[in-house]
């Protein structure tokens, strides 16, 4: 009752907030600057004020999407960038970077990889930053010492993983939507293919995939249009033109109902079930977004979360999310849950995802919905880091410029017969993939 009272209270309060949020979000919303150089580099660009911190972001469709059957190749490759690269080994570039304060990354997932840079605008400090990064983005040595090194660094972490019930889970379960596609194998790759990476494999890796055409520039900071158009020009300055890679193929959607079940010796089985959801441009983005956060996505107050976790304490979490991707991305719901009650459990979050699709939202949840979203959209442009994510995201994924001056209203515009069409058509529960890891014994 306690839980109810305060969830009503905070609804209740949520309407004069969501008005005066609304208000700063929208003043907040930044002018995004696009433009292409000479030699094909999208760049994208965000003039901020107030701190002399500049953030640069450059993404290259070099995710393990791209392995081959070679999985775990970019995976080691974006980890070895900042390993040795042109004249300098790992420790005089920390040594630079650390000279004039500056801040360097280095990051692969399914469909992209990436590195950071931050730094002062202090023309000193800055020159010494952009050209480390660009000296590492161009130039890495992958020596063969460090390469033995970080490869022997990836297969522990494989081996981890594959002590991890909820890992093996994962795993598991994109193979099982996934199959032959690129998005199914991890993106650190499986033990038997890092295993015969090679020096060269990364080598070539970068030289194909690192290249102006196959990658995004975003700038955001304490910095002028000129100034931004010298950066990106520096930082490309070094690689490859090449040309954008081919289109990913489309999954293949699974056609009948799976379970896998595997044993593992573990007090809590660990859950996820799912089909194909969205991509990251679908058409019914808005709809299977905004439904999902009163379905699984809103934490605590959930339907999932009230089914599973406040009626009957079958989970401490339990939730549903979309995974929006370059082409067709997983809808999965997931929780954990002690071995005997795994099953019932399961059958509850199932048939609260049946419900949801059968009858959608009611109209109060879809508004709390609406209003809990809008509300927390400023908090993802409130730094300059997360900023530029946002702004790298709208860049590599071909997203309209207006994409984060249009969010607001594209959520505020949903329906809860839009929500129900969506979710209908796009929730097939009758080629449901579920995978189930613990209930062994040790």
């Amino acid at each position: 009752m306690f839980a109810k009272s305060l969830m009503n209270k905070l609804k209740a309060a949520w309407l004069p907030l969501f008005l005066l949020t609304f208000s700063v979000t929208a003043a907040a919303v930044p002018d995004i600057q696009h433009w292409t150089t000479a030699r094909g580099g999208r760049v994208y660009f965000v003039a901020t004020e107030g701190l002399p911190l500049v953030d640069v972001r450059v993404v290259f469709d070099a995710g393990s999407a791209r392995d081959g059957e070679k999985f775990g190749l970019a995976n080691l490759t974006s980890g070895m960038l900042d390993t040795g690269a042109g004249d300098w080994d790992a420790d005089v570039i920390a040594q630079r970077l650390e000279n004039v304060g500056a801040l360097l990354g280095a990051g692969a997932g399914r469909d992209s990889a990436y590195i950071t840079l931050r730094s002062l605008t202090h023309p000193d400090k800055l020159a010494v930053a952009m050209a480390t990064a660009r000296t590492v983005l161009a130039h890495p040595r992958f020596e063969a010492k460090d390469f033995e090194r970080e490869k022997s660094r990836a297969l522990l972490g494989i081996q981890q993983k594959g002590e991890d019930p909820g890992e093996i889970a994962e795993i598991a379960f994109m193979n099982a939507l996934y199959g032959n596609h690129p998005y199914a194998h991890p993106a650190d790759g499986l033990k038997e293919t890092v295993e015969k990476l090679s020096r060269d494999d990364l080598v070539d890796f970068h030289k194909r995939t690192y290249t102006v055409k196959n990658g995004v520039v975003v700038i955001v900071g304490d910095v002028k249009r000129a100034e931004a158009e010298s950066m990106a020009e520096q930082l490309l300055a070094d690689l490859p033109e090449g040309e954008a890679l081919a289109p990913l193929p489309e999954p293949v959607a699974r056609q009948s109902p799976e379970t896998l079940k595997t044993a593992y010796p573990s007090e809590q089985t660990h859950i996820y079930a799912g089909v194909s959801g969205m991509k990251v441009n679908d058409p019914d983005y808005f709809p299977l977004y905004v439904g999902n956060h009163t379905l699984g996505g809103s934490g605590l107050v959930s339907r999932i979360m009230e089914e599973v976790r406040e009626k009957r304490g079958f989970a401490y979490s339990a939730y549903s999310h979309f995974v929006p991707m370059r082409v067709m991305g997983p809808f999965m719901v997931g929780l954990q849950t002690k071995n005997a009650q795994a099953q019932e459990a399961l059958q509850v979050a199932l048939k609260t995802v049946q419900d949801f699709i059968d009858n959608g939202p009611t109209e109060k949840e879809l508004e709390a919905a609406k209003q809990n979203i809008v509300g927390g959209f400023v908090l993802r442009l409130d730094s300059n880091q997360k900023l530029t994510a946002e702004v790298a995201n709208i860049g590599f994924l071909n997203r309209p410029l207006d994409y984060l001056n249009t969010f607001t209203q594209k959520v505020q515009a949903v329906t809860r017969e839009d929500v129900k069409r969506a979710f209908r058509t796009r929730v097939d529960m009758t080629k449901l993939q579920t995978i189930l890891v613990g209930g062994g014994t040790r």
